[in-house]
């Protein structure tokens, strides 16, 4: 009598996290950083290193012209192949728009487990990734693959800016209006794919956010009036705005009324919904965080939880809140919000 025939693994079970929640958690890869050694003096054309946490390395070629380059990779966040490849190329463009940049080409970085996972899987997860960055107008001109015990897969991304036109996470002012350009919610919905508790809405959702290119940050660039410019990803809400506070000398206040969220978020937060990466982000930061009194748990799993592929955070002159808003909406991001404001004193985050 033949075994009865085992059903194919689920993408997401060959990993031990998923997306940008693989990150390595705030307060461990600052020990890190903080043993490295001096390298070479550093030239005066690198406009942008790691002295801020920023998105991406710049360096100036001339005048007009400077060489944006960052890199992103993970392991799955969803268990569809060509949506896998999809998500993972959008977060790693992402870096590109939020320095105000334009997307020039980018490098595939492929580590499959090619004895384990169907080479069909494995073409659609490059598929994908090809997918995005047709989207964004780009090639993909190269690259590197290895065998790998998880699959991961993201990009190299570069591209190109005019220097006087670069934003970066450091220039926030106190008065400047705070603008989030996409939902938060994204590590509580795979937490709930990954135990099969999200329902095709909830999965069309999490697909439609991590896929779109936050293609906005290229005319946020050119706006005189935005000061600082980032994207919301691995460390959430709360982790990302901080860097910016502690980039500008200054703090900040939000409104958790005013967040914009994928339409379960609440209700997942409150059934446990959350993932380890949201407890290590705020184990890392949340001395630097005042959290309101009422449903505080809530609050901090959200503001916490780890974004992949999410969206561009925007600080802001108070007369530049309509011309920005109007940008994103120009570009179907009808959830962008204005959910806070750069406040004066020391590098920390209000929620109200």
């Amino acid at each position: 009598m033949n075994a009865p025939e085992r059903p194919p693994r689920r993408l997401t079970e060959f990993s031990h996290g998923g997306g940008c929640g693989c990150k390595i958690a705030p307060g461990v890869l600052r020990d890190i950083l903080a043993h490295g050694t001096a390298a070479l003096p550093l030239p005066p054309a690198l406009l942008v290193g790691i002295e801020t946490s920023d998105d991406a390395a710049v360096y100036a070629l001339n005048d007009t012209q400077a060489i944006v380059a960052t890199t992103d990779f993970f392991m799955p966040i969803v268990d569809d192949p060509h949506d896998f490849g999809r998500i993972a190329a959008t977060n790693a463009l992402s870096d590109v728009y939020a320095m105000g940049a334009t997307p020039l080409f980018a490098l595939a970085l492929v580590a499959m487990p090619v004895s384990a996972l169907p080479l069909a899987d494995i073409r659609a997860i490059v598929a994908g990734g090809e997918a995005a960055c047709r989207a964004a107008g780009i090639p993909i001109a190269g690259g590197h693959t290895i065998d790998s015990v998880e699959p991961i897969y993201g990009l190299v991304a570069i591209g190109v800016v005019d220097p006087r036109h670069l934003k970066r996470n450091a220039g926030a002012r106190p008065g400047d209006a705070l603008v989030l350009g996409k939902p938060l919610g994204v590590g509580l919905y795979s937490a709930a794919l990954k135990k099969l508790a999200l329902d095709d809405a909830g999965y069309a959702a999490l697909r439609d956010t991590t896929t779109r290119l936050n293609t906005p940050g290229i005319a946020l660039g050119r706006d005189d009036g935005v000061h600082a410019l980032t994207d919301v990803t691995g460390f959430g809400l709360l982790g990302h705005l901080l860097e910016v506070c502690r980039a500008s000398s200054a703090g900040a206040v939000v409104d958790f009324s005013r967040m914009p969220l994928l339409p379960a978020t609440l209700d997942l937060a409150r059934r446990g919904f959350v993932t380890g990466a949201s407890g290590r982000n705020f184990a890392a930061y949340g001395d630097d965080v005042i959290l309101p009194a009422a449903d505080a748990a809530v609050v901090r799993d959200v503001l916490t939880d780890p974004q992949t592929s999410g969206g561009l955070l925007v600080a802001c002159a108070p007369a530049r809140v309509d011309a920005v808003l109007a940008t994103f909406r120009a570009e179907g991001f009808d959830d962008a919000a204005v959910i806070g404001e750069i406040v004066a004193g020391p590098a920390r985050v209000t929620v109200r």
